[in-house]
Parts: C-alpha cells; structure tokens; sequence
C-alpha cells in the first residue's frame, strides 16, 4: 500500500454524510486528502471540528493530512477526484443532475492528464459516460480514454449507522478502462475492511446501486400497504409482523415514512431512464405511489381517532414528535413528516413540532416549519410519534404520554412503544 499511497493525492467533492466519512477514512489511512465544499460556512464549521451531522470525531478533522477547502484551485493538486455530491429531485419527480453537473465543470476545470475522476453519488444506468464525461471533456480540453479515465463506486454509507461505515461496508467499483478498474480496486481496497467487488463496467455499477434502494422502496411499499389493509381489518400490523416472522424465510420489513436523500429519491431515476427507454415501470412507481401518501394518512387517522374519542378536531393541539427523515441524524432532506404537518393544518389543527437533532434554522428554511422547545408543547390532544429518536424512547415514552390530556390520541408510526397508559387511546401503523 505504501507505495500507492506515496503515488497518489485526492479529493474529495461534497463533504455531506457521504463525502466526509470518505474523505475522513483516505486521510486516517496515510492518504493526502484535499476535501472541497462549496458551503463556505460548512467549510468553516468543519476547520473549527464540528460536524453537525454527527458522522465524524473532532480528531478526524484535525488530521494533518485532511485539507478542508471551497477553494477549487486547491483541487489541482490531487490527481484521483471523488465526487460524493446529492443527486436530488424536482418537484415534479424528476432526476435533478445540476449538482453533479456543477461538480463536473469544477473538476474539469483542473484536470489533469493522467487524473481518475470517481463519482459515488447515485445515479440511472449511463450518467457517468453520458452526462458527466462530455462536461469534463469541455471544460479541461483533454479526451477522455486517452488523458483521463473516469469511475464509478456508489456509495453505501447509512447515516446514524455506527455499525456500517464506510470501512466496513463492501465496496462496488467500476472503472472505464481494465488498467483504471485495477487502480481504483486498490486505492479503495487499502482502507476498507470489507470486500472490493468489480463490477465489468460502470453501467452496471450503477444500475446496481439504484435497484438497491429501490427494491427496499418497494419492499417497505408492500408493508405500507398491508397496514392500510390491516386498520381496516382491526388488525395491529406489528403483531400480524411478529408472528410471520417465525417463518425462517419471511423478508422483515416495517411500515413507516420514507424519506430521505436516497430511498424516497432514487427509483426516481431508475423510471425516469427507463420511460426514456420505452418502458413505463409500473410497480416501481405504485410502490412511490403507496410511501409518498403515508404522511396524508396517518394524519386523516389521526383525525378520526380523535372523532372517537370525541374530541374536538378544529382548533385542537397536536404535538408531532420528530422531522428529521430518519431516527437518530439530523438530516431534514425529503422528510415525510411534513406531510402530517400539511394535512392537519388543512383540518384546522395546530401542529406543535419539536425534534431535538433538526436545527431550528434548516426546518424553517426547508418547510416553514417552526420548531417548539419541548416544555412549550403540552395539553395535547393528540401526540405523534412520527420519528423514534432514542431521546424520545429512553423513559419508554413516559416524557411523550404526560404532555397528552386525559382521552387523547397516541399515534406511534413505527410501533416502539410497549405500553401506553390506560387513559390514552394508543394506535400504531
């Protein structure tokens, strides 16, 4: 390794939860690593050894060997460039590549013959050579195959995993060319733990990680709407659950609100590519269907339940407990919660909000969403247990039941609570 490592500078564009973890572990192991943000501010919070996203320590971001810049012309010293930048959506579902195509002309910009550019950020079958290739071509005068290669190794990183991290999740790797493949095999391989798979191309690699997140889309689409059959039926999902899964074979998944930069974002690439090929992706996009509307139910049911217990909907109060799109990060990014927020305004209801990871600032500027301290929210009618942070769960939900009145409303989305008091009327999904 000591060599490889002796050859070779990198960098590393886009210091979210992927970019920084990446560009963190190539510094531990030896590597010069220059790690470029165009967020000023994020750029500045991290010299000074905060990550707000909780990914990396104080003493990964003093690593001598960690260059944190938004200075581009900085980049010109590495010769093997990681784009690790978000691949979001428009509002009308589409692939939104403006990032990846910005983060393409600062890289072609200081290109390099002989220079490898990687890309981790998910994308449809063909983005890499079709959309980001012709931009590094344009923008550095080289031709590609002959003064520079390209790759493609999505990533994987689960935020607020501390089990699966980057060194230790296996590693997908593609390169242009079999010489380029090679190189890109090692120079990950002496950092992970885990395994380096090669893929034969880079096609193939990403059409790999795009199905990933789309097939546990569709699989937490399937639970979704067994429990919209379920209430129906009277039936608590989680015990239909516990029992089917004594069956050695049964696949076990949760309902739940999906959300986030990747599974809520990513099948929409995968249709997209595949209706410009020719086919419309029917199941694809009824699973999409079925996890986009779980926000607008749940909060009709909560509307109904506290019909039945004859409490006054218009003007009621209803404390929503998490916003962040997952439990335990701070990540706001397509949350669903906002969707629970909307549908009880438009009944009259006054939603409380508090999430003790989400800044106050990023919820405002993302949904308008105002965020209440926790003591402020009490004399409920009804409670929402939309996100299951441990803060939220480490008195058993006792700090949750308490703000809620006599007869009120317990909505517990993901089913964590293993009692709730007599007084309360408890449902889950």
């Amino acid at each position: 390794m000591r060599g490889f490592l002796d050859r070779h500078r990198l960098s590393v564009l886009g210091l979210g939860y992927v970019g920084l973890p990446v560009a963190a572990a190539f510094a531990r192991a030896g590597y010069e690593v220059i790690a470029f943000d165009i967020d000023a501010d994020r750029v500045e919070e991290l010299r000074a050894g905060r990550d707000r996203n909780a990914e990396v320590t104080p003493q990964d971001l003093a690593c001598p060997r960690l260059h944190i810049t938004s200075d581009t012309q900085e980049l010109s010293r590495a010769d093997i460039h990681i784009v690790t930048v978000p691949t979001p959506i428009t509002p009308a579902r589409r692939p939104d590549l403006r990032p990846l195509q910005s983060a393409s002309v600062t890289v072609g910009r200081v290109l390099k013959a002989g220079d490898i550019v990687v890309y981790e950020s998910t994308v449809y079958p063909g983005a890499t050579e079709e959309v980001c290739v012709p931009i590094l071509e344009a923008e550095s005068g080289l031709r590609f195959g002959q003064d520079f290669a390209v790759g493609y190794s999505p990533e994987r990183i689960n935020p607020g995993d501390d089990r699966h991290r980057f060194e230790t999740i296996a590693k997908v790797v593609s390169g242009s060319d079999a010489k380029t493949l090679d190189r890109l095999a090692e120079l990950y391989g002496s950092v992970l733990e885990a395994e380096v798979h090669r893929a034969p191309s880079i096609r193939v690699a990403e059409a790999a990680k795009v199905i990933e997140n789309t097939q546990r889309d569709l699989n937490i689409a399937l639970m979704n709407e067994l429990a919209l059959i379920f209430d129906r039926l009277g039936l608590r999902t989680a015990d239909v659950l516990a029992a089917a899964r004594t069956k050695w074979n049964f696949v076990d998944f949760t309902p739940g609100l999906v959300g986030g930069h990747c599974i809520g974002v990513d099948p929409y690439y995968l249709t997209a590519k595949a209706e410009e090929m020719g086919h419309h992706p029917e199941v694809i996009l009824a699973g999409r269907r079925t996890n986009d509307g779980m926000g607008a139910f749940i909060a009709r049911k909560a509307v109904k339940l506290m019909i039945g217990q004859g409490l006054r909907v218009k003007g009621s109060r209803v404390g929503i407990f998490g916003l962040t799109f997952k439990e335990n990060v701070s990540d706001l990014r397509n949350s669903r919660v906002p969707d629970i927020v909307e549908e009880l305004r438009d009944y009259g209801i006054t939603p409380l909000v508090h999430d003790p990871l989400a800044e106050k600032d990023a919820a405002f500027r993302a949904y308008g969403i105002e965020l209440q301290e926790l003591q402020a929210i009490d004399d409920l009618d009804a409670a929402i247990m939309a996100v299951p942070h441990a803060a939220y769960l480490a008195d058993a939900g006792a700090s949750l039941f308490e703000r809620v009145r006599n007869g009120g409303v317990v909505v517990d989305v993901k089913s964590r609570f293993a009692a709730c008091p007599p007084h309360l009327h408890y449902w889950s999904l």
